[in-house]
Formats: structure tokens, sequence, C-alpha cells
């Protein structure tokens, strides 16, 4: 076991290879100006309130602490942002674009300043900055990215596995779930609350719908890895047989038909939900799908007389409840059970 276990552990620190660096805020911002810093597709819009950026500046100016930034360096020598883009972005905006300061808590006799308003050699302190930054090298692939974005973002508010995903596997897999993500019929049929929706939440149900709904023999209750690993798997089958891209639109667009046909609410537990629980996405998704898949008749039906009798039942609401949501045994209860009840 220990020998296994020293291997396992020597293979995983060859792909993490990183250095300790250390930028002025004035240097960090000239590159961001001539774009030698890359801010990924991954990396959610600048979406800082006024007075978050605020505060930010207000502690860069007081000496503060700032925490880390973390890039991966590209091939072209480039850095790629993996996690504080918006710090450099506030900072670039403050240096360089005329951003504005809102009312200040600690430092009230700077509010509503911009940067040419501080006097000159206070101008020069907060250039002189310094903010360390840790370096992924070019050798760490994919996998070793993620790993190192989901780790040191745990609990914190940054890009997602959903926007790692995007950026960091671009591929003809990914641009189908972004364009289903996008269309009408299943904005309408599942709703998302605004931050749900800067998350790129439909990109991650309709991930899901995808992975989930071709099994979860390699599942270990880590539903980031597990999509992360089918997404680029199906990237490279994507591009190996393009005729997948229709046969993939084609299962969604019938599932979805479906769903908006015999449930009255789509996937939202009210009429008047404005959010869609993703447990409850899942069962009812991915469940009509393998019922489709098991009986096509299914598709020809007008109605489905017994759906009131579980769809609002206690047994759904109890497989669907969000305790222990992501294991396995759970995911696998949810889904079958709609499977079971809509094939009678």
């Amino acid at each position: 076991m220990a020998v296994a276990a020293e291997a396992q552990i020597a293979e995983q620190t060859k792909r993490i290879d990183f250095y300790i660096t250390e930028y002025s805020i004035e240097l960090l911002t000239q590159k961001m100006e001539t774009e030698e810093f890359v801010i990924p597709a991954y990396q959610r819009e600048f979406t800082w309130e006024a007075a978050r950026k605020s505060r930010f500046i207000e502690s860069v100016v007081m000496g503060l602490p700032i925490p880390f930034l973390f890039f991966w360096e590209m091939p072209d020598g480039k850095l790629e942002v993996v996690d504080g883009s918006q710090r450099l972005r506030t900072l670039q905006e403050f240096l360089f674009a005329g951003l504005r300061l809102g009312e200040l808590e600690v430092l009230n006799e700077m509010s509503f300043f911009r940067f040419e308003d501080l006097p000159v050699s206070r101008r020069r302190k907060v250039k002189n900055r310094p903010i360390r930054g840790i370096v992924l090298n070019e050798h760490a692939d994919e996998q070793a990215r993620f790993e190192m974005f989901e780790r040191i973002n745990t609990g914190s508010k940054n890009a997602n596995p959903t926007e790692v995903r995007r950026g960091a596997l671009a591929g003809p897999f990914m641009d189908l779930v972004i364009d289903l993500a996008q269309q009408p019929s299943f904005v309408e049929l599942a709703p998302l609350s605004k931050k749900q929706r800067l998350e790129r939440g439909r990109d991650e149900l309709v991930t899901r719908f995808f992975a989930y709904g071709d099994g979860l023999q390699d599942y270990r209750d880590r539903p980031a890895e597990f999509l992360f690993r089918y997404a680029k798997k199906m990237n490279g089958a994507f591009a190996e047989d393009p005729t997948l891209a229709d046969e993939y639109r084609e299962r969604f667009t019938a599932t979805m038909t479906f769903v908006e046909r015999h449930f009255e609410y789509g996937f939202r537990k009210t009429a008047t939900s404005k959010t869609t629980p993703r447990a409850r996405f899942e069962a009812i998704a991915i469940g009509s799908h393998l019922a489709l898949a098991e009986h096509p008749s299914l598709s020809e039906l007008t109605e489905l007389p017994s759906l009131a009798d579980w769809l609002y039942g206690e047994e759904f609401i109890s497989v669907t409840s969000s305790d222990g949501a992501n294991a396995v045994a759970r995911l696998r209860g949810r889904i079958g059970f709609v499977k079971d009840k809509l094939v009678g």
C-alpha cells in the first residue's frame, strides 16, 4: 500500500511544477494593458460591484496583505490568469481607466477619488507595491490546472468549475453545451437566479445531462472531476465524428420537448419558482431521457395520467433533497425513480 501511494504521489507531483514570483502593481497593470496576462474564457465577466472594487483599492492603499495571484505559463510565454482576474482588472481600471472610488469606510478622506486625485508621492507608492504570484509551468496539463483552481478557490467567490471547463476545454462538445444552454425553450424550462446565470449555471445543467445520461460507471462522488474528464473525452469524440453533435443535440431537444409537454412547471418546484434545483433537474431530465430511450413510444403520448401522483409526493421530494446530493447512490436513486415511474 505504501509503495503504491508513493508511486501515485510521485506521478502527481510531476504534473504540479511551479515557481513563486513578485510583481509591482505598476508592472502588473502594464502587463494587463499590453495583454501579456491572458484572461481565459472560463473567467466570468467583470462582475465585482462598485463597492467591492472600492474596498479592494482601499486595502491596497492601506498596505493590507493581498492574496497570491495564480498563473499558468503558456507555451508562448504569456501568463494565463487562473485566479486573480478581478483584482488585476480592478487595479488596471483604477490606474488606467479612471475608476472613481465610492464612499470608503476607513480612508473616508479618499472617498470618490480617482487615481489621479492622489498626491504624486502616494501614486508612486501604490505603483511600487508588490504582489506575489504563483506560476504553474507550461508542462502542466488541463487537469493539473483544474485541480489547482479547484483547491485554491474552495469556498471563495471566484471562477467555478463550470467556467474552467468552458475555457480550459474549448472544443466541439463544449460548443454544443454552450449553444444548448442558451436555447430560449431551455431558458424557460430552467430559470436561474442572476448569480447562477453569471456562473454559467445552465452550462452546468446541460453538461450533467449528457455526462450522467451516458453512464456513471467512473463516477466517484466528485462531480467536478467526473464532468471535467467527460467533457475532455467528448471533445475528442466529437472531433473524430462530427455527426455526434447532431445526435446529442437531438437527444437534448427530444428530452426537453417531452419535459415541456408533460411537466407543467418544467424543472421548477412551483409555478412561481425562479430557480431550478440541480437535483430536481437531474432526476427529471436524465430520468426522462432514459425512459424515452427504453420506450420511445412515450414521446407520442399527449399526457401522463399518473404523473401528478408522484411528482408532488413526499417520496420524490425526498429523493431530490440536497442532503448528500452528489453521492452516487443518491444520484442513481433520483434518476432511476423518475425513469421507473415514467416507464410504469
